[in-house]
């Protein structure tokens, strides 16, 4: 049992490092860094784990961040895995591409890596805070964290599997999803992840010092909205659909589900 935060969040760091560092040496061999995606969602379980094997708080609320956190980025972690085989992600292409042209490819790629690394022990926070909650049962404020996990767990899974069962039809290739969820929310699936985190939040705040968990949500709303998120994927969807996708932004929210407007002519 590990008693000071700092000392259990460095190992967990350390944990992240080396899992992502085996997951580096993989790309350099095979030159694909599709995988890294799996490996951030991994570290994450890895982390919740680690920290409800070896925190000193009562079982149920170690317990309780464990299990939901492995059912959220397991699941992710394995839609990932299933794309690895083909060609390596288009996102990484581009990155490899510009980084070979400039000469520091694999430099860059070991950064970016422990980059993943660092930025899953710092959503890990709120894991390990709720870990170190001494209290003997589960408060309405965690179970009501729980609960809103378990919408936006739901609402992401289910848009994932909605656009899957798109992609896999033929005859839908060079088209824009636009039924189900994506009928309401041009990113369903970040919606949704984004949620989980406000449910993770709500859970670490019954724990002292968990008031710190929140940054979690605010900084997965900013990395989806502004970076990683929505706009590498509405440009990668413009260059591929051209029209068909303007007009789908004009109709459909980016990012809360709404009711779609009428596309002017």
């Amino acid at each position: 049992m590990i008693d000071r935060r700092w000392e259990l969040l460095l190992l967990g760091w350390a944990v992240a490092a080396a899992l992502l560092f085996a997951l580096y040496l993989l790309q350099v061999r095979t030159k694909d860094a599709t995988a890294v995606d799996a490996g951030w969602a991994a570290s994450l379980v890895l982390l919740a784990v680690l920290y409800a094997v070896l925190a000193p708080g009562a079982l149920c609320h170690r317990f309780l961040v464990a299990v939901l956190a492995g059912l959220e980025y397991l699941r992710i972690a394995f839609v990932v895995l299933r794309r690895i085989g083909g060609a390596e992600d288009s996102r990484y292409r581009e990155l490899r591409s510009r980084w070979r042209a400039r000469g520091r490819e694999q430099l860059t790629f070991a950064t970016f890596y422990q980059a993943q690394a660092a930025l899953a022990a710092l959503f890990s926070i709120p894991f390990l805070l709720t870990s170190f909650n001494e209290n003997g049962s589960l408060e309405p404020l965690e179970w009501a964290g729980a609960g809103v996990w378990l919408a936006g767990a739901l609402f992401e899974a289910v848009a994932d599997f909605q656009l899957a069962r798109f992609k896999a039809d033929p005859a839908n290739r060079g088209t824009t999803m636009r039924s189900g969820l994506w009928r309401y929310s041009r990113h369903p699936n970040y919606f949704g992840q984004t949620v989980t985190w406000i449910g993770f939040a709500l859970i670490a705040s019954a724990a002292p010092w968990g008031w710190i968990a929140w940054f979690a949500p605010v900084l997965i709303l900013y990395l989806v909205l502004f970076v990683t998120g929505v706009p590498p994927a509405e440009e990668r969807a413009l260059a591929s659909r051209g029209e068909d996708y303007r007009r789908y932004q004009r109709e459909t929210s980016v990012f809360v589900p709404w009711f779609p407007r009428k596309a002017a002519p």
